[in-house]
């Protein structure tokens, strides 16, 4: 009994074998080494598919988890999103950042055109308030151009009497400068039809100084010779001079102040002889460091500190999301060598194309260089603010653009929920047809520029150089101030008049009621494909197939909630859908 239970539990039992003869012996020995080596080579045959498998778990697990939002990760791994709310509390900051910015920026602005009307007042003799057209006024004769080019010396001269801002000369050696520009010699005579001219131009300058207008010296300057102007051979004068300023305007707003360099230059244009000079002017402001200021106010020094150390938070938070957004594509890249490989290891062929891009998340990619321009801005504004640093221009596009980029990556996360994905579908599968949609109807459109320019632009101001022709051709597009270009035409040429309403009536009918058409045609085209998709799945590529039989063992699926978080605590319903495009 006791053998048997033995028996019965699977204990071996030993027992001594027959003994044999020798060819029955050698026999058995062949046979039990050939079974050896079958046995051998199975066991080896499914521990390479038992790891084979296991691989293709691991890896189907890994990009399971890969293209789960961030709610769904910290339900399956209780893994926080970090990125998530560091997007949030970025945009918060970066948006306040470019706030106080922008109103800085405005009183830059502001500082700059205030000064540039009053410039015009202060040294264009008659001048109305209001610009002509691309020149500010005009004179018709000899004595009012004399009278316009010495008003601006006078008005230089007692400038400090005169201006009401807080102007001065540059410094001492600085001052006046008065340059002509005409033909070298020539005789014209319009009552026989007779020119004889030279083309060559030739250019004298002279120099006052704010120190030589206050003495006799000027006045021997002033009745020279230099001021003899041959009207008929005289192309333009070119006045240019260069003043200094300080904003205190920016104290009001908590701000340390700017200064301010502005070179104006007056330019009295005479090329066509038309009978009319036109009179341009033209100021390039310049902010520059103060060199030496004293202001006593610690609200002002305490400000500036704080908004300081805003901005260097504003920095550190964008570093952090630059090196999280870094690291995921990082890690992106390590996945999709792994299933490149295994896709070869185990199906012998190649993964497509189109699966390899979904390893690459475009969004990561936008919001590292908005971190950049962020960072980059960011410490320019520092220095701006410092007043170390006048570069508002460059820093405004830095800040501008970073922010754009930053409330367009807030569409990522919306895009994980299927009623907010639609725009961002319909957009990825329409755009390759949008543009070349484009590249055709553009060359339609390039030649209906360069004819209106040639044709219509001698008798139709919005058709005088191609940039204006471009801009008026879209604003007919979008219908946008049709009468006045039909109504402006000059009817001069009754060619020409006719040829401008058989242009302008062929191109708004081509393009608003066939091109326009059809291009919006495209994207609706695109939208309902995308609705189609999303009732009745989308195509099924490598990477569906491979994820497609594979359920999440191992991930929690009960109800769980996460602080800050209200979707995390959401059932998995329609809207969570993994769209892979």
């Amino acid at each position: 009994m006791a053998a048997w239970g033995a028996r019965s539990r699977g204990a071996p039992v030993w027992y001594r074998a027959p003994q044999r003869s020798g060819p029955w012996r050698a026999a058995r020995r062949r046979r039990g080494s050939s079974e050896a080596v079958c046995s051998a080579g199975g066991t080896g045959n499914m521990m390479a598919q038992s790891d084979l498998d296991l691989k293709e778990a691991a890896l189907k697990e890994d990009l399971k988890f890969y293209f789960m939002n961030p709610c769904e990760k910290y339900r399956a791994r209780r893994q926080i999103p970090w990125k998530l709310a560091l997007q949030i509390l970025k945009i918060l900051m970066v948006t306040t950042q470019l706030v106080f910015f922008g109103l800085s920026n405005q009183l830059v602005v502001s500082f700059k055109e205030e000064n540039t009307v009053a410039f015009k007042h202060l040294f264009l003799k008659g001048y109305s308030g209001v610009d002509e057209d691309d020149y500010s006024c005009s004179i018709y004769t000899q004595q009012d151009a004399y009278d316009s080019i010495f008003y601006v010396i006078n008005q230089y001269r007692q400038l400090k009497n005169v201006s009401l801002g807080t102007l001065g000369y540059e410094h001492e050696g600085s001052g006046l400068k008065i340059c002509k520009q005409q033909y070298k010699k020539g005789t014209m005579l319009p009552s026989n039809d007779s020119l004889n001219i030279d083309v060559s131009t030739e250019t004298e300058c002279m120099f006052l100084k704010p120190q030589e207008l206050a003495g006799k010296k000027a006045e021997l300057k002033l009745n020279s010779s230099f001021f003899s102007l041959e009207f008929y051979r005289l192309i333009q004068v070119e006045i240019t001079f260069k003043l200094k300023g300080i904003a205190l305007q920016t104290i009001h707003a908590r701000e340390l102040p700017d200064c301010y360099a502005f070179q104006n230059t007056i330019t009295f244009n005479n090329r066509a002889h038309s009978g009319k000079i036109k009179i341009y002017f033209d100021s390039d402001t310049d902010i520059q460091e103060c060199k030496d200021w004293h202001i006593v106010s610690p609200v002002l020094q305490k400000n500036t500190q704080y908004i300081l150390a805003f901005d260097g938070f504003v920095i550190l938070s964008c570093f952090a999301s630059l090196i999280l957004c870094t690291r995921s594509i990082v890690l992106a890249m390590k996945l999709q060598k792994r299933f490149v490989n295994f896709f070869l290891e185990k199906y012998k062929r190649h993964v497509c194309h189109a699966d390899r891009l979904e390893f690459i998340n475009g969004w990561y990619v936008l919001v590292i260089i908005s971190d950049v321009m962020t960072i980059i801005g960011s410490i320019l504004k520092m220095e701006i603010k410092a007043k170390n640093l006048t570069s508002y221009d460059v820093c405004s596009i830095l800040l501008g653009t970073s922010t754009l980029f930053v409330w367009v990556g807030v569409i990522r996360y919306l895009g994980y929920f299927q009623t907010y994905n639609v725009l961002i579908l319909t957009m990825q599968a329409s755009l390759p047809k949008v543009l070349r949609f484009c590249c055709c109807a553009g060359m339609i459109y390039l030649g209906y520029t360069f004819c209106g320019w040639i044709v219509l632009g001698p008798y139709h101001e919005k058709f005088e150089d191609l940039n204006t022709v471009a801009e008026c051709l879209f604003s007919l597009v979008n219908g946008d101030d049709m009468f006045a270009t039909f109504a402006q035409i000059q009817q001069k040429s009754m060619l020409v008049w006719m040829f401008s309403r058989l242009y302008l009536y062929s191109f708004i009918s081509l393009f608003i009621y066939m091109i326009l058409s059809l291009f919006i045609a495209l994207i609706t085209d695109s939208y309902d494909t995308i609705k189609k998709y999303q009732q009745n799945g989308f195509p099924v590529t490598d990477l569906h197939e491979f994820l497609k039989d594979h359920s999440s063992v191992g991930y929690r699926k009960e109800r769980t909630s996460m602080p800050l978080v209200c979707c995390c605590g959401r059932q998995q319903s329609d809207d969570n859908l993994i769209l892979i495009n």
